[in-house]
């Protein structure tokens, strides 16, 4: 642990966007499987509304720097290309 004062508000601040990163990540990751699952079941226009939903999530880590914008381009193509065979 740091002795420092500064150094130690570094560790709690640094904690913190732990914390937020994470769960932003995991939302991302679940409104992913959430489309997985609406292709899945077959329904349509839940479907298009999870694709949706799965983009701007994908979109929004990518524009706070939580994944690579590239990881964020595979993964948007990748979800489109499911979406276009489901079709």
């Amino acid at each position: 642990m740091a002795n420092i004062k500064s150094a130690m508000k570094r560790v709690k601040i640094t904690e913190k966007q732990n914390l937020r990163n994470r769960m932003a990540t995991s939302e991302m990751k679940t409104t992913i499987r959430r489309f997985d699952e609406a292709l899945q079941s077959g329904d349509a226009a839940a479907s298009d509304k999870a694709y949706l939903a799965a983009v701007s999530t994908v979109d929004h880590a990518a524009a706070k720097g939580m994944i690579h914008k590239n990881a964020a381009a595979r993964k948007k193509a990748q979800m489109a290309k499911k979406r276009a065979a489901a079709q």
